[in-house]
């Protein structure tokens, strides 16, 4: 039998928790493409992702789950479509922290948008241990006006069950039979 391979993106503001899902998650020892930070994203953390991080899920012996992390400053955007090419859905991780979270939300939708109405989107939500509004139902009522249903969770992306939540669903509303 041949190897079935699937991919998926995970997108989202700086600090949002990409990097941190992908590795507490992956089967293998994660790539990482960071570098010092030296614009105003040194105010959220030393070293931003630059390229991509990467990491593997096995379903099982013949069954992966790719994992691609997109840089989320803007100015590396043109990594965005790179990534996205071949991918099955996005996982898009908000920081309930930052100042506007919905602005956020748009911008990554809108920005994904092709990729999102030709795949899969789930959202995760993280930091609302340290900030608990706005709540989830208000994700989704975004979404909503947005034009698009996705499943909106709360997660902390250093638990793997979390992150392990998120690709299920994603997976799973793609093919319920995986």
């Amino acid at each position: 039998m041949a190897a079935i391979d699937h991919k998926i993106i995970f997108t989202g503001p700086v600090g949002a928790g990409k990097t941190t899902a992908i590795e507490s998650i992956s089967d293998i020892e994660m790539v990482r493409t960071d570098a010092r930070a030296t614009d105003m994203t040194t105010r959220r953390k030393p070293a931003t992702t630059v390229a991509m991080d990467y990491g593997l899920i096995r379903l099982n012996e013949r069954e992966k789950v790719h994992l691609y992390g997109t840089p989320g400053q803007e100015r590396f955007d043109f990594m965005w479509s790179i990534l996205t090419k071949g991918g099955i859905g996005l996982v898009l991780l908000l920081d309930n922290t930052r100042p506007a979270p919905f602005e956020d939300l748009r911008f990554y939708v809108t920005a994904f948008r092709e990729f999102i109405e030709q795949t899969r989107l789930v959202v995760g939500v993280t930091q609302m241990d340290l900030q608990p509004v706005p709540v989830l139902e208000e994700y989704g009522r975004r979404l909503r006006e947005l034009d698009l249903l996705a499943p909106v969770f709360e997660v902390d992306a250093r638990k793997r069950e979390d992150v392990s939540m998120l690709i299920q669903c994603l997976l799973l509303s793609i093919d319920p039979t995986l």
